[in-house]
């Protein structure tokens, strides 16, 4: 494989000393480009996901236009579901609907695990379509909703505040629920061979939901499942762990071997890297809403952000993915505070 011309984001995720903090941005591309918006009109979610020529295209959109140090493949932690046939539909202004979500123990075991490399060819597709287009400027990350996280979906059938029906479905059926969290892991973990064999740099698993859980009940249903996931691909991939909302397993995060935790907002970087003793890459952490103010104040908080977490051991993100409507400018202003930064 040809060198990455820059490497910055790789060297962190290595803990490696660095000129500056690399920095992206989670769904950067996506709904507050301009251009992003002609496609999302033309294209309904899931065949923009699914045809590698589109999911290619949007993937490449901020690279040159946010000047960012890493690409994340345009897709959704969605299809693992689908891959598993269970019908998906991305609905307008409400997101993700399943109108027969999981509910019993048949629903389970009817679940398929098998043939993922001929169910979602089209995302190894639109990885090598990618690194292609990319021609070895930046890494390319690769990704996948944790197995709790998607088992949120898979049993509320759509998206949710408290996800009450998932919690409820495994506290009464807590070997069913088991049972399908080792169903979703076994699939993860071969879908994101196949992304690395494919070509993908890195990998990041998103535990968008594990905030709804205690942390005992995040050491049963969330934790021991992303660590089964990071231990089967940390040989061959870095792996990043974002565990939204659960700055209690930061400090077992820091002890599985992953090469970076992302953090959300609201933990701070004294506390985090307290945490984890720093032994690991810190990912995050600005408020995605923090770039709708003015671009002084945003300079200075990038500043100050910076200063907190320190140079090494360090890329720079959001607590959470851009939001929709986001001046494309502030997020120019974002990105250069760090390309300046020393």
């Amino acid at each position: 494989m040809s060198q990455i011309k820059n490497p910055l984001f790789l060297k962190a995720l290595k803990g490696e000393t660095v000129s500056r903090p690399p920095v992206w941005i989670m769904r950067q591309a996506g709904r507050y480009l301009p251009e992003f918006m002609v496609l999302k009109n033309k294209y309904d979610f899931f065949t923009r996901c699914q045809t590698p020529e589109l999911a290619a295209e949007i993937t490449m959109m901020p690279i040159k236009k946010i000047g960012v140090d890493a690409a994340i493949l345009f897709s959704d932690i969605l299809v693992i579901p689908q891959a598993m046939g269970v019908n998906v539909e991305m609905k307008n202004n409400f997101g993700p609907y399943i109108e027969f979500p999981i509910q019993s123990k048949s629903d389970v075991i009817n679940l398929n695990t098998q043939n993922v490399e001929d169910h979602l060819n089209y995302v190894f597709e639109a990885i090598k379509l990618t690194k292609d287009a990319l021609n070895n400027e930046i890494p390319l990350i690769g990704f996948a909703g944790s197995p709790w996280t998607i088992l949120c979906y898979m049993v509320q059938g759509s998206g949710s505040r408290n996800f009450d029906k998932a919690k409820n479905f495994c506290f009464k059926n807590p070997e069913l629920a088991q049972m399908l969290l080792s169903k979703i892991t076994m699939i993860t973990i071969e879908y994101l061979k196949l992304k690395i064999k494919a070509g993908v740099d890195a990998i990041q698993i998103f535990d968008s939901w594990g905030g709804v859980l205690s942390h005992s009940d995040y050491q049963l249903f969330s934790f021991p499942y992303i660590q089964q996931i990071t231990a089967a691909l940390n040989k061959t991939s870095p792996v990043i762990i974002y565990p939204k909302g659960c700055w209690h397993a930061l400090s077992d995060y820091s002890k599985i071997g992953a090469s970076a935790i992302g953090l959300d907002w609201t933990c701070s970087a004294r506390n985090a890297r307290y945490l984890t003793q720093n032994n690991v890459t810190l990912q995050g952490n600005f408020d995605p809403s923090r770039l709708f103010s003015s671009k002084k104040t945003i300079i200075s908080q990038t500043k100050q952000m910076l200063n907190d977490f320190g140079k090494d051991k360090y890329i720079v993100n959001l607590g959470h993915g851009i939001l929709p409507n986001t001046p494309v400018e502030n997020v120019q202003a974002f990105v250069e505070t760090i390309k300046n930064f020393n």
